[in-house]
């Protein structure tokens, strides 16, 4: 990009803002690397410079521009929680729109959430055909607090407005000048130069200062139309269910519709000012850096060499073995699939390709890309065919048997330097190492169901495990678009071993006196997108289950021996129509009653918060033990695994930094009130009791 070279003089502001002369333009340039967020550093540069250019007789038109690789990325969120800096955003925004002489926003790179309303401030709009704009406020709970919700409607519409900004996701320079939000799209190696141009054109014209907040004909139309409003709630409640920012942002945009600009300010700011010192947006934002921290590992630094992974093995054709071959199929790399049977090998290739086809239908992918992944993936019967792969991953039933025949077989196959891994979710990948004369290269790579779609994979670190392996997998979860969690061996890990006394609970519930619709509700409306009883009936009850060993005494066992599978033989814990819709079933709250008397338990009335506090702090708890044992490097790496690979809400955190907002001190007495009265598996943890005598949290570890 031109820079100072055009320029005929530069006054340094501060640190890292510069006004320089290109004649009768003055160019307001940012430099505050990595990304340009609005810090109070440059709020406090871009107002001296407006002003000084403002007082500046011989400048008629000032471009806004950012050095660097982008616009303005954002507001700078490690100001959130802190005492304000003046001037706020807000004033900033307003003094631009107010300049006496018109201002150009150069946009190249990213110019999101407070960026863009820096942008909407200025008069008009340049940018590269690459920049992206978008509000993601959002996606921490926010709404954008700087003008944002009243000027874009004005400027798109509500329609528009609506979509963009409750999505959080960003639009290309493309569809942003199609909407009127840029208003010239200029060449993408000379953004300065053209925008110099643009600026100039605009003096030559004499076109007006168009201030976005006087715009009033893309609102007009929808004024006094509430249902505009109604019917994208409605569309739109499944996805917006439980979070409280869509709606704020909707009745900000409703606001902008139907008030003059002051007014609709005034509540913006009200309602953000709600959100930003509310539980969902500190659960929101502190998920936002647990996803950042994630990839660091105390012993592993950041130029750990990795090994090159170029050609991938994976050993199972089923539900998993497909779904994880998709992964480095979308990816580019490829893989080849190995089945012991030429039907399951079959099977297994057609579900993958009728996944990848249905993608196309929906128009997410050409026919071109179907052909293109299917063309990587090879089918094989035969597991020499894998000697050539830099990653092997074992993908067969959770079976430790199979599971060590396998890599004893594999370690004979397998190259030098090849990484084995394994799906298992449940077992030591010690042992499974054992097998092989190479440990240090065996690791597990825990995928989540479907492997495709889920963004979770825990990656499991044996105790020989080599660095540049696990550094590697690291890598490799990034490539192919998961988020790594990485983790040590236990049974069950981090997720699963967490998930282990949810499900105790809860069965525990149903003969003490609640019933599964009950348990279900309860977490349905904590956030979670079903309970677990209807969660085990859309993945079959009968998973592990066997006719031959089955005792019949849970209520699971009862349901899977009288045929009630779950979703897919229309009955399990609920009854299901031909939509599959659920309805609690009189059978199964007989099979309960029975039960409970068969047992010697006495029922009786269960509060929604009992349920609650029995599947919730039982989780804290086990998370506890967890980070005691050193199974997971830091709490929020926990909240990361419930977060993305168990449907835990968003806007709660996840479990630790939920335990944290309830109080550890609550969580800490309520589990001693039902180690009292319902046994030791509530017994606190010690680090739990620790931090409570501390006055400490888990972010204190």
């Amino acid at each position: 990009m031109s820079s100072a070279a055009e320029t005929s003089s530069a006054t340094r502001i501060n640190p890292v803002v510069e006004l320089r002369r290109d004649g009768e333009i003055a160019v307001l340039a940012v430099n505050s690397p990595p990304v340009n967020a609005l810090s109070a550093q440059v709020r406090e540069g871009i107002v001296e410079g407006i002003r000084q250019a403002g007082t500046d007789a011989s400048v008629k038109a000032v471009v806004l521009h950012c050095d660097g690789r982008t616009f303005f990325a954002g507001a700078d969120i490690s100001e959130f929680g802190k005492p304000p800096k003046q001037p706020m955003l807000p004033e900033v925004v307003d003094f631009i729109e107010a300049s006496s002489k018109p201002v150009v926003a150069a946009l190249h790179g990213t110019a999101l959430g407070g960026g863009l309303e820096t942008a909407l401030a200025c008069h008009y709009r340049v940018a590269v055909p690459s920049a992206k704009c978008g509000f993601p406020e959002v996606k921490l709970g926010l709404l954008p607090g700087a003008g944002g919700t009243q000027r874009l409607p004005r400027l798109v519409g509500p329609e528009r407005a609506l979509e963009m900004i409750t999505s959080g996701s960003p639009i290309s320079a493309k569809a942003a000048k199609e909407m009127g939000i840029v208003d010239e799209i200029v060449d993408e190696g000379n953004l300065l130069a053209s925008a110099i141009a643009f600026a100039r054109k605009v003096v030559a014209e004499n076109r007006p200062l168009k201030k976005v907040r006087d715009l009033d004909d893309k609102i007009a139309a929808a004024r006094g139309k509430p249902e505009i409003f109604q019917e994208f709630r409605k569309a739109n409640a499944r996805k917006f269910r439980g979070f409280q920012a869509p709606e704020y942002n909707i009745r900000c945009i409703e606001a902008a519709v139907n008030q003059p600009f002051d007014e609709g300010i005034k509540l913006e700011r009200k309602l953000f000012q709600e959100l930003v010192s509310g539980e969902q947006s500190a659960a929101q934002r502190h998920v936002f850096f647990a996803e950042r921290q994630v990839w660091k590992i105390p012993d592993i630094s950041d130029d750990t060499p990795t090994l090159p992974v170029k050609k991938v093995g994976v050993i199972g054709a089923g539900t998993m073995g497909g779904g994880i071959s998709m992964n480095f199929a979308n990816a580019g790399l490829p893989v080849t699939i190995v089945e012991a049977k030429p039907e399951a090998l079959e099977r297994g290739l057609g579900v993958i390709r009728r996944n990848y086809e249905s993608t196309a239908k929906k128009g997410r992918m050409s026919m071109e890309d179907v052909e293109r992944r299917m063309g990587l993936l090879t089918g094989s019967l035969n597991m020499e065919d894998l000697a050539d792969c830099d990653l092997i991953i074992e993908a067969v039933f959770e079976n430790m048997a199979i599971k060590k025949e396998i890599f004893s077989k594999l370690d004979a196959i397998a190259k030098p330097g090849a990484i084995l891994a394994s799906n298992t979710s449940y077992l030591n990948v010690n042992e499974i190492a054992a097998m092989t004369k190479r440990p240090e290269h065996v690791l597990g790579m825990h995928f989540f169901s479907p492997a495709n779609v889920m963004r979770l994979l825990e990656v499991v670190r044996g105790e020989k495990t080599d660095k540049r392996v696990i550094a590697t997998a690291m890598q490799l979860g990034r490539q192919i678009g998961k988020i790594a969690v990485l983790v040590g061996v236990c049974h069950g890990f981090v997720g699963n071993r967490m998930l282990e006394p949810r499900q105790r609970e809860a069965n525990r519930l149903i003969l003490e006196g609640a019933m599964p619709w009950d348990v279900d509700r309860v977490l349905y409306e904590f956030g979670f997108p079903m309970g677990p009883f209807a969660m085990a009936d859309l993945a079959g009850l009968d998973i592990g289950w066997s006719r031959e060993t089955s005792k019949g005494e849970t209520v699971r066992e009862i349901l899977c021996e009288q045929d009630r599978r779950g979703q897919k033989t229309g009955a399990g814990f609920y009854d299901y129509d031909e939509s599959r819709n659920a309805k609690p079933s009189k059978l199964v709250e007989q099979i309960i009653l029975d039960l409970s008397a068969k047992k010697g338990i006495a029922r009786r009335t269960i509060s929604d918060q009992e349920i609650l506090e029995r599947c919730v702090y039982t989780m804290i708890n086990e998370g506890a033990k967890i980070l005691e044992e050193g199974i997971a490097i830091r709490s929020s790496d926990i909240d990361i695994v419930w977060i993305n690979g168990y449907g835990w809400p968003i806007y709660r955190g996840g479990p630790m930094f939920y335990g944290e907002q309830v109080g550890l001190g609550k969580v800490l007495d309520r589990l001693r009130v039902y180690e009292a009265k319902l046994g030791p598996e509530f017994k606190p943890s010690a680090l739990l009791e620790r931090l409570v005598a501390e006055g400490k949290g888990f972010r204190d570890l």
